[in-house]
């Protein structure tokens, strides 16, 4: 019986060529029928992609035979289901590119990498290893959200900063607007998805002066699995594929509030005009009418 998967993974090696890589990868996932999305840099590699669980595990496995993803960080989640062509419903199609920077911050020439990956990072915390930094030192330590901040709507580290940033080119112009310059000698902790953002926003904010820089290593996703709803993290987890959102334990906590009718939720939709990606929590029985967010919805009135 085929058993739908998703696999997140990322790699920070030197790549000379990264079209070719481009290539390799696009006809290796068409050979086993996986859709997802892929970017290839001179940084590396970062992609989701799903189908059949053997299939995504051959994928991984020969992913792996190019010396600079041996490493490779990859996380499995359950996918929805496959169609009868045996395709992934998590994804409408396969796309790989190759682009200046695997996750776009707009400062490619910034960013240095070697064959041990990222050069400069912040120190990689494992779950209990955040766990204890926080037992040890308390309110001192600063969780720093490094994902959108629509994304932090439904769900954040207990008291986590979430910066004003509506894409991840923001980022540096947020940082050095000022606004965070009290802080840059406490110890922030950096989080984001699958840890790939981190990898990046923290060598960004050590040389714009935070001192003490954490980034939690495999995002809030291995931390998901490891505590569940039992620790630091609160609420479901945006993921950017027909899931839209996904809960590490059952009867999760609620944070997200329908932009409509004002109820908890953690459902999240886009807005219905076609040129807007603006992203709302919207709870099921609005959205079953067009929603639109407040400047289309103002064009409308």
């Amino acid at each position: 019986m085929a058993v739908p998967k998703v696999l997140l993974y990322y790699a920070f090696t030197p790549i000379a060529d990264p079209d070719a890589i481009r290539l390799w990868q696009r006809d290796l996932c068409e050979s086993l029928n996986l859709r997802g999305r892929i970017l290839i840099s001179k940084h590396g590699i970062n992609g989701t992609v799903g189908g059949d669980l053997d299939n995504v595990k051959m994928y991984l496995r020969k992913t792996k035979e190019y010396p600079g993803f041996k490493k490779m960080d990859a996380k499995w989640s359950d996918g929805t289901g496959l169609d009868e062509n045996g395709l992934s419903l998590d994804f409408p199609k396969l796309s790989v590119k190759a682009r200046p920077e695997i996750v776009a911050f707009g400062v490619p020439d910034e960013i240095e990498v070697n064959n041990r990956g990222i050069v400069g990072g912040g120190k990689k915390l494992k779950p209990h290893e955040l766990d204890a930094l926080v037992a040890e030192r308390g309110d001192e330590v600063l969780f720093f959200d490094g994902r959108n901040a629509w994304e932090a709507e439904i769900g954040r580290f207990k008291n986590a900063i979430v910066p004003d940033v509506m894409t991840t080119q923001d980022f540096v112009r947020e940082l050095e607007s000022g606004k965070y310059d009290h802080i840059k000698d406490k110890p922030i902790v950096t989080y984001c998805t699958g840890g790939i953002r981190c990898e990046i926003l923290t060598p960004i904010m050590k040389a714009r002066g935070f001192k003490e820089v954490y980034q939690i290593d495999g995002g809030i996703v291995r931390y998901g699995e490891a505590r569940g709803n039992q620790g630091l993290w609160e609420g479901s987890l945006y993921v950017f594929d027909k899931r839209i959102t996904m809960d590490f334990a059952p009867d999760v906590k609620l944070l997200g509030t329908c932009t409509s009718c004002g109820t908890k939720s953690n459902h999240m939709v886009n807005c219905v005009d076609k040129s807007c990606r603006e992203q709302m929590v919207v709870c099921e029985e609005c959205a079953a009418k067009p929603v639109y967010c407040d400047e289309h919805a103002n064009i409308r009135a």
